[in-house]
């Protein structure tokens, strides 16, 4: 179902066939995010039909009651605690904010996106970020030991929750027995797990975690819907009934409560009906996947390995440069003179025929 649906909504006007990759090209491709593209057709297809519902407000709408149904079903966790907003930076500054006490702080990889790309949200709450160096953006129960052995008792912040991403900022994902050495290192030092899952269909997909295991070894987590085939919108999941009290005083408090909830609650209700959330998630590795294949076949190097939509092939300025005249992506990182990382994303709607296009262009500029 997924396949056919995508297939429909190609609006994508290629007019180069794949043998004239970069002749004359007509069109500007972007890789820069996931989120570039408005939403899944099923999902556009779910809000039509029930616009003219008449619906309670404020999260109490019946699609939202769905959505939180569906996704406690599917963790195997009846116990959870399902809320809908509007934004990743919004989930993670409500639901930290909501967890730490004023001299609490939380724990971070350096490149987390709660320390590089949400503008001091955490810190505008009061609370320290506390970040860890790590080369592959993954927190380990080692990094966190050296860490909490230089903090002082009284004189400084004290950690209490563990911030970490799956997928990463970095294109990497977490392994199963990663996530369990992670909750039993956070419960034997009163510590709280929690996960960012932006970008969570393609980290599950990349490894051997389950969803339910994400019921089972998190105290809270949330489920990215911006990119992975949402309009807008993510959903908060909280495991620990500790944390559940009071959590919608916080939700309001913050802006986070819409007055139309429904708007979220058909969008996850719609991903979370069969498997078209991971189907997405799997659509985007296989198509990230194309492109990792073709950089190693032509002798190029990644900044960090990744099985997820993210990768960071490592090229030539003069093959940027050549790339640049078709598509958009972020210079990530500079690694000699003449040399820099790039990051290519791909999402929902990402063609196959896209990525040939890309591959023949990329062989063309590598061999001239």
């Amino acid at each position: 179902m997924f396949l056919s649906q995508l297939e429909k909504s190609n609006t994508l006007d290629i007019r180069s066939e794949p043998g004239n990759a970069g002749k004359d090209r007509c069109f500007m491709y972007s890789f820069k995010n996931d989120y570039s593209e408005g939403a899944h057709p099923l999902i556009l297809d779910a809000l039509l039909e029930n616009n003219r519902s008449q619906q309670q407000g404020y999260g109490d709408d019946e699609y939202s009651v769905r959505a939180g149904e569906l996704i406690r079903t599917k963790l195997g966790n009846p116990h959870s605690a399902v809320h809908l907003v509007s934004g990743g930076t919004q989930a993670n500054l409500v639901m930290i904010s909501s967890t730490l006490r004023p001299h609490e702080s939380v724990i971070s990889a350096v490149s987390g996106h709660i320390d590089r790309h949400e503008t001091g949200a955490i810190e505008a709450t009061g609370h320290r970020i506390e970040t860890i160096s790590t080369h592959d953006g993954k927190l380990s129960p080692e990094l966190i030991a050296d860490f909490l052995l230089q903090v002082e008792e009284v004189h400084m912040c004290r950690p209490r929750m563990v911030y970490i991403s799956n997928s990463t900022e970095l294109g990497t994902h977490y392994m199963k027995d990663e996530l369990l050495a992670l909750r039993a290192y956070c419960k034997e030092n009163d510590l709280y797990l929690y996960m960012d899952g932006a970008r969570l269909a393609s980290g599950l997909d990349a490894g051997d975690i389950t969803f339910a295991d994400l019921g089972r070894y998190t105290d809270a987590f949330y489920i990215g819907g911006t990119k992975n085939g949402a309009l807008l919108g993510e959903a908060i999941v909280i495991n620990n009934p500790a944390l559940q009290e009071y959590f919608s005083y916080n939700l309001k408090m913050r802006g986070a409560l819409l007055a139309k909830g429904r708007l979220l609650g058909i969008q996850f209700a719609t991903l979370f009906t069969g498997d078209l959330y991971f189907e997405i998630g799997a659509h985007m590795n296989r198509t990230a996947a194309m492109l990792t294949a073709a950089f190693a076949q032509l002798g190029y190097s990644f900044l960090t390995p990744s099985k997820t939509n993210q990768i960071f092939p490592i090229l030539p300025e003069k093959v940027i440069d050549g790339l640049r005249k078709n598509y958009d992506f972020y210079t990530w990182q500079k690694t000699d003179r003449h040399h820099a990382a790039i990051r290519l994303v791909t999402s929902w709607a990402t063609e196959e025929a896209v990525i040939q296009l890309f591959i023949e262009d990329l062989d063309r500029l590598t061999k001239r």
